[in-house]
């Protein structure tokens, strides 16, 4: 592939900053961008010495722009964890629809092909399972999940309106729960939550009962299959996850498994509207892009480990 010229929103997130290294490692010049509302600085460390990278420091809901040439638009630019955008409502509403839009805008400028980082999310508490992309939904749009559900629904819609209307190269990936290094401890997913509390020996915090379920990817596979998608040639949405079904007792028990940590498990009450079952149908990706996740669960868990223990300052529960 020839070297290009790619913008990544969201560049100092958790999913962000390891796609600005996968894009670098392939040869493109890199303009990651980020206002570090949740995004942290630290996670572009590694990234400031390549001569490869520029940093924009901007919050895309009130404009994007760049003077020079474009290849590739990456928006993977908003709050993704349930305690984020429940404190910050009205800015998830803003990237998702001013911020989408210019990042659109911006691709379209340049003649450049524009992904969507979308979400499982759109599916809502879901009807249908496991979830295929024609599915449209069971979200509640009032609710307090509807400021993250809706502004992702709203970027598809705007995605495919700049599609139809402009022409434009776009791309759209649904995401399933994804896992990995640079997660936020704080930031109330299950992985963060469960990992952290496992490597200080602390009981493990499950909400409700523990028999729902989530399909966890290692974020390298994650953002592989990403990537393939950017360069198909499918404006419809794509699910790119792992179709492998746990429920969270399941994963806590792989929690234990990994670290060695005996704590047992507290029962915390369920948020409102957090979807029963997680599923994704990759059957899409697989024949389009011949891709399907490699990394086990128990692999992925082991490689993310020593980013977790370095933030946690050293403090391990088990020690595998």
């Amino acid at each position: 592939m020839a070297r290009l010229r790619s913008l990544v929103t969201g560049a100092a997130g958790f999913l962000g900053s390891h796609l600005c290294e996968r894009l670098l490692a392939r040869g493109d010049e890199v303009v990651g961008v980020d206002n570090f509302v949740t995004g942290d600085r630290r996670n572009l460390e590694g990234l400031a010495a390549n001569p490869g990278f520029r940093f924009l420091e901007r919050d895309i809901s009130r404009g994007l722009e760049w003077k020079g040439a474009l290849e590739r638009v990456y928006n993977f630019a908003s709050p993704a964890s349930p305690i984020d955008y429940l404190q910050l409502p009205v800015e998830t509403l803003l990237v998702g629809s001013h911020g989408t839009l210019h990042a659109l805008e911006l691709a379209r400028t340049k003649g450049a092909r524009f992904l969507q980082a979308s979400t499982s999310e759109c599916y809502g508490d879901p009807e249908v399972h496991p979830q295929v992309e024609t599915y449209w939904g069971n979200v509640n749009p009032v609710g307090p999940r509807s400021c993250y559900d809706e502004a992702k629904r709203f970027g598809e819609a705007l995605t495919m309106a700049f599609h139809r209307r402009h022409g434009l190269p776009t791309r759209i990936m649904r995401i399933f729960n994804t896992y990995g290094p640079r997660m936020r401890l704080e930031d109330g997913r299950a992985v963060p939550a469960i990992v952290s509390a496992a490597l200080r020996n602390q009981p493990l915090p499950v909400f409700g009962d523990g028999r729902q379920t989530r399909s966890f990817c290692y974020v390298d596979d994650l953002l592989e299959g990403g990537m393939l998608l950017m360069e198909s040639e499918e404006a419809m949405p794509v699910n790119i996850g792992n179709p492998v079904e746990i429920t969270i007792l399941e994963f806590a028990d792989a929690v234990r498994r990994v670290t060695g940590c005996a704590a047992p498990v507290t029962f915390h009450p369920l948020p409102q509207d957090d979807p029963r079952r997680r599923r994704p149908d990759i059957g899409k990706a697989r024949r389009l892009l011949g891709w399907e996740p490699r990394i086990a669960l128990d692999e992925g868990l082991r490689r993310t480990l020593p980013f977790f223990r370095e933030r946690l300052g050293g403090a391990s529960g088990g020690g595998k």
